[in-house]
């Protein structure tokens, strides 16, 4: 078997050239430092997945919400526990979530609203070269979902020099 897969975990859009749509997508990447925009496709479709879900589940209990929330009890909990959906919220929220919902979970931009980089960007470098841990352990990946019990442990690496309040690249911040 092949180490690389054919399976892509994103759809891209039905129509290329749509000037509206690429100016949002291109507002979003922005604003969430994404490296580039198949990571706003990838948050898409898992939003699109959330949504096919939950629809799924209300269509087997005929549309009574209470039914269809004690079926899905584990995904429920599931995008409680990201904290994509609070802890009142039901299958009815799910269909109501937004792609920024999502990409307020990523590392990425948890790390950035807790001050660990001046920009997205930024956050985004100190991820990639193993400067942030989460729960103590180092993670490199921007793109992990930040579940609610993990997010105030996000810091930098106590072994990372720029642990010292006083490094030059966050001197920019007082």
């Amino acid at each position: 078997m092949a180490l690389g897969s054919n399976t892509k975990f994103y759809e891209t859009p039905n129509h290329p050239f749509q000037g509206e749509r690429i100016a949002s997508e291109h507002s979003l990447v922005g604003r969430y430092g994404l490296k580039n925009k198949e990571e706003l496709w990838r948050a898409q479709s898992e939003l699109r997945s959330f949504r096919r879900e939950a629809r799924r589940l209300l269509g087997q209990a005929q549309g009574d919400a209470d039914d269809a929330a004690s079926e899905g009890g584990e995904f429920l909990s599931r995008l409680q526990r990201i904290g994509i959906l609070g802890t009142e919220e039901g299958l009815d929220d799910v269909l109501s979530l937004e792609v920024t919902d999502l990409l307020e979970r990523r590392l990425q931009t948890v790390a950035y609203r807790k001050g660990v980089g001046n920009t997205p960007k930024q956050a985004r470098q100190f991820i990639t070269h193993g400067h942030v841990t989460v729960e103590n352990q180092r993670v490199t990946v921007p793109s992990y979902m930040v579940p609610t019990t993990e997010e105030d442990s996000v810091s930098f690496d106590e072994n990372s020099p720029l642990a010292d309040e006083l490094h030059p690249e966050r001197a920019e911040e007082q």
